[in-house]
């Protein structure tokens, strides 16, 4: 379960991110994962929720926004969120896409406590 060291990392960069702020914990971590980024959604969730006790997000919820799959087609120059995980354009049938969104995880936003 590769969903274990992301938590940590993730956990890391937050506490990394408070210290700097002089943040005494941190109360709300959104991140956006893409759904062709290879993590579970539940697994992660469980991850955070076991791993974040010893950090200073012991008490800050994580809100998970899952990203869609983006393609943007070279042919027909069209993007698209195709509903299956495919790399093949709806719109025209071409497999010249580029995946444009919904590879990855990022950290969106903190919401620090300095009192």
């Amino acid at each position: 379960m590769h969903e274990y060291s992301i938590v940590n990392a993730l956990l890391e960069q937050c506490d990394n991110i408070a210290r700097e702020n002089q943040a005494n914990k941190v109360t709300r971590v959104a991140i956006k994962v893409g759904v062709l980024s290879g993590i579970e959604p539940g697994l992660l969730q469980t991850a955070y929720d076991t791993f974040k006790l010893d950090s200073l997000c012991s008490e800050a919820p994580l809100e998970m926004q899952i990203q869609p799959l983006v393609l943007h087609c070279h042919d027909c120059g069209k993007d698209s969120t195709p509903e299956e995980r495919t790399v093949v354009c709806p719109q025209c049938g071409s497999f010249n896409t580029k995946v444009t969104d919904g590879e990855d995880m990022y950290l969106m936003q903190l919401e620090l406590d300095t009192e």
